[in-house]
């Protein structure tokens, strides 16, 4: 097990440094379940030599998750290369997916270490939160057709993660705010081109990051302290064209921009 996620992962790494698409992991060490495409993942990241600073959550609305043929939301891993101040400028070259997304962003301040037998609840999984970010995703995949990949080969490659722009810590009293009420858009040029709310992210985004606390702890991990994790993004992903700026904008709490490389 140990070495066909090597080798997948070897399959994989080419992709993710060129960046360029391959059509699927070689049959032969191709990850068929959940468990054995975060093994995979774990191979994928300690193979990039990149430091982890983190998680993403994707396919967190049912619609996303029927688009890619998964049977719920998946983790991947933020690489400290590809995370990005407000206002950085990301370049699209070898991008199949041309989309971003409006997310929020929390950090951890402990680590939320495995309980007993009950899943950690909303409430035990937020005391553990420091700040709350603003952020917008850009991600990619190394699959050319990642519609049809699967699951576990998704998982396998970070889940889509790539670029990820992160603002600075909110400083709002956040915690008595209806994350699932609020209002979420992106604005291109002046103009709202995409709106949505919190609770496109599972429901809420305390829900989300919820989720991913226990999902890690199945598979025998956990969040960290200093972990940054984007919870799902709050709109339908938007596409995006190279030389665009885009602002994804929180009304109330603040926004975060993005320009796209010509």
């Amino acid at each position: 097990m140990v070495e066909a996620s090597i080798q997948a992962a070897t399959v994989l790494l080419p992709a993710w440094q060129t960046p360029h698409q391959i059509d699927a992991i070689d049959a032969a060490v191709r990850p068929q379940t959940r468990g054995e495409g975060y093994a995979v993942q774990q191979a994928l990241l300690a193979a990039t030599g990149d430091t982890p600073i983190g998680w993403k959550i994707a396919a967190t609305s049912t619609a996303g998750q029927q688009h890619i043929g998964v049977s719920g939301p998946l983790a991947g891993r933020l690489l400290a290369s590809r995370c990005l101040s407000d206002g950085a400028s990301v370049s699209l070259r070898g991008n199949v997916m041309h989309v971003i997304e409006a997310e929020f962003a929390f950090r951890l301040a402990a680590d939320t270490l495995p309980p007993s037998a009950v899943p950690l609840s909303v409430q035990q999984v937020m005391a553990n939160v420091g700040d709350l970010h603003l952020a917008i995703e850009i991600p990619n995949s190394r699959y050319q057709d990642f519609v049809t990949a699967g699951e576990a080969q998704l998982i396998a490659d970070f889940a889509c993660a790539s670029h990820m722009v992160l603002g600075p810590a909110l400083t709002t009293d956040w915690r008595a705010l209806d994350l699932a009420a609020q209002a979420v858009q992106v604005n291109r040029e002046g103009e709202v081109i995409a709106q949505g709310r919190g609770a496109n992210a599972l429901g809420d985004p305390r829900v989300a990051l919820t989720w991913l606390a226990n999902e890690l702890i199945s598979q025998g991990m956990y969040l960290r302290a200093g972990d940054v994790v984007i919870t799902g993004t709050c709109v339908v992903p938007v596409p995006v064209l190279a030389g665009q700026r885009l602002t994804a904008q929180f009304p109330g709490l603040g926004e975060v921009s993005v320009a796209l490389e010509a």
